[in-house]
């Protein structure tokens, strides 16, 4: 079979949430099937370390897909084209993007419909983008797979989607994440927080991430306790808003609000395993990977009980209302003052991390592909 695929958003050194994805799914599937033929596309110049096998093509097709106006282009004329030119069997686009014009079987990865539910919440194009089109990829497709029982119910119900047309395939965590020493816990403390310990936020700084509350959450936090401990944030500004800073200047702590951008992948390990706890509370989610990253890494999880949150956290979390910044305050200062429900999560946390593995992923999207190819349920 030729199979290709859209890996436009592998970029070295710049993998995020679906990047990481397609990096941990594809190099599983590349190698798992060498008698298949796989022909990797990409609209800029690629890093050998994405051609994870003899079995892949990797093609530039320019030109770069970064605006509205360029994907309807790159998709309905480039992608199209090759396509049609390449006779391939099946396109699989691990982001969604599909083309409407070819006739070729299509397997879209949809991990969630954020844009649908807060559509102010990313730029204005860009949602106007993902809300016209997305409809439109998610019938056209042959089949969906997606990153939880939450998100497929979304789609299903939102996009009159038969939900035996889509399949869940869970996130995985990448190699790395663990616990580190007592020792390596100090370094990173001296490096980052002037030697106090901290709550830790990753993830892109967004509006849908609830930052605003948990800026203010914690400074409840800290008034209330009196604690040295910080928050810092780690995650690329995508779209800071008014909002977000009049949160920010309201809190009386906000010094202790420490943000230091995206990071590399070995400093994100670190910062992980350093941190007092995870605090990761956003208002929408589709899967919610740092919540892996936290279990891997032996600290606790506060996290929302919306969304897919609850599904993937199980009993390895302390709860809290998005919506409220007193209740998450109150699990902040839960977990600060409460050894035994801290040690009880970083427990559960190590139970709970089992039921999730880029293998499993790797074999379910593969898995799609074949009931796509054989056209089978």
């Amino acid at each position: 079979m030729k199979i290709a695929v859209n890996t436009r958003l592998l970029q070295h050194n710049k993998l995020e949430g679906i990047g990481r994805f397609m990096f941990e799914t594809l190099q599983r599937i590349t190698k798992a099937h060498p008698e298949h033929h796989f022909i990797f596309i990409f609209d800029r110049p690629y890093h050998d370390d994405f051609i994870f096998s003899n079995n892949v093509t990797p093609i530039i097709a320019g030109p770069a897909a970064r605006h509205p106006l360029l994907f309807v282009y790159w998709l309905e004329f480039v992608v199209y084209d090759l396509l049609k030119r390449l006779q391939v069997d099946l396109f699989l686009s691990c982001d969604g993007y599909l083309s409407l014009r070819s006739s070729v079987k299509q397997l879209a990865v949809i991990h969630d419909i954020n844009f649908h539910h807060f559509p102010g919440d990313v730029p204005w194009l860009v949602s106007k983008y993902y809300n016209y089109y997305f409809p439109k990829f998610a019938q056209k497709a042959s089949r969906i797979a997606t990153v939880s029982e939450f998100s497929k119910n979304d789609i299903a119900q939102t996009y009159l989607i038969n939900p035996e047309k889509i399949d869940v395939v869970y996130n995985g965590c990448s190699e790395g994440f663990g616990p580190i020493s007592d020792h390596e816990k100090a370094l990173v403390q001296k490096k980052h927080t002037d030697n106090n310990a901290y709550f830790l936020y990753v993830g892109s700084i967004q509006p849908r991430k609830n930052l605003k509350r948990l800026f203010l959450a914690f400074d409840t936090f800290k008034k209330q306790s009196s604690s040295k401990i910080k928050l810092v944030i780690v995650g690329k500004k995508y779209f800071w808003n008014k909002a977000m800073s009049d949160s920010l200047n309201q809190c009386t702590f906000k010094n202790d609000i420490i943000f230091l951008g995206r990071v590399s992948e070995l400093e994100l390990h670190q910062i992980t395993a350093g941190a007092f706890a995870l605090v990761y509370v956003p208002l929408f989610e589709g899967f919610g990977i740092p919540l892996l990253e936290a279990m891997e890494s032996q600290i606790p999880i506060i996290t929302s009980n919306s969304s897919s949150l609850p599904e993937v956290a199980g009993n390895a979390a302390l709860y809290c209302n998005p919506e409220s910044i007193e209740d998450i305050a109150g699990a902040m200062f839960q977990m600060y003052s409460d050894k035994n429900v801290y040690a009880n999560l970083i427990k559960e946390g190590q139970n709970r991390k089992k039921n999730f593995s880029w293998d499993t992923t790797a074999q379910k999207l593969w898995d799609s592909c074949q009931k796509v190819l054989l056209n089978t349920n």
